[in-house]
């Protein structure tokens, strides 16, 4: 059975380990992440299960970071490119410093495109390839107003341009091979945040979230939410509220309320 190579970011816990492990079992793993230690002492585990592995320590956070994963894979071998690796930076915008807004944005939004550039040659050449990047369901909650939700304006932000970025690629990418999948999960119960997730009843467990984007690939879902049961439906409604915004508010003159008489 040929093996192919899976490259995957923030793989030394939560969903990104999860990837790895469900993914052991028929492919070759190339593990990013910060933490060096944790990926030497994950890769013995995942190289018992038949895996080659290859330990890449980088922080996606930094411009040379991006670039050292770029740099492999210009190589041209990976076939899936599973873009997890994220922090929440969750507080008031006034509140972060203005060095951390460029790290937490290059890392949640930055470098699953820069990653994702890296990797195409090589897949369009192979025509073959899958691209996934993890995006949140924060992404679409820029006006909720449920106060159990975190402060979240620049996380929020990233994460909504990732789905963007995402479901765009799925389109220019349509005539071709090449497969994408955003994948939007709620609260997981991992050591994100501070592991605040663990204690939340309605938590998903993260090797849920990774097998559900794993087996939303096989259904050829270019969105996955997990705990979302009519999906089609909301999806449907999400475009043609897109549909709406774009077709409606592309016009020669401005919308009525905009022409009448100013109090």
């Amino acid at each position: 059975m040929t093996r192919t190579i899976a490259l995957i970011t923030g793989a030394s816990s939560g969903i990104g380990a999860e990837y790895a492990r469900l993914l052991a079992e028929d492919h070759d793993l190339v593990l990013v992440a910060r933490r060096a230690d944790r990926l030497g002492g994950y890769a013995g585990e995942l190289r018992a299960r038949g895996a080659a592995v290859e330990v890449l320590p980088a922080d996606l956070g930094t411009h040379e970071g991006i670039a050292a994963v770029a740099g492999r894979l210009a190589a041209g071998d990976v076939r899936l490119l599973v873009s997890n690796a994220g922090a929440g930076g969750y507080a008031p915008l006034v509140d972060v410093d203005p060095a951390d807004v460029d790290r937490l944005l290059t890392l949640n939004a930055v470098a699953p495109v820069q990653l994702a550039r890296a990797a195409l040659p090589g897949m369009l050449a192979a025509a073959e390839g899958t691209i996934v990047t993890v995006a949140s369901l924060l992404a679409f909650s820029g006006g909720l107003e449920d106060p159990r939700a975190p402060r979240r304006t620049l996380y929020a932000a990233a994460k909504a341009a990732t789905v963007a970025f995402t479901r765009t690629l799925a389109g220019e990418l349509a005539d071709t091979p090449i497969r994408t999948q955003v994948l939007l999960p709620g609260v997981v119960a991992t050591e994100w945040n501070e592991g605040v997730g663990r204690d939340i009843p309605w938590a998903m467990t993260p090797q849920d979230v990774a097998s559900a984007s794993l087996t939303g690939l096989r259904l050829g879902e270019t969105v996955c939410a997990p705990g979302l049961e009519d999906q089609a439906a909301a999806l449907d409604a999400l475009l043609a509220a897109e549909s709406a915004l774009v077709t409606g508010g592309n016009q020669p003159t401005p919308a009525a309320r905009y022409r009448g008489p100013q109090a």
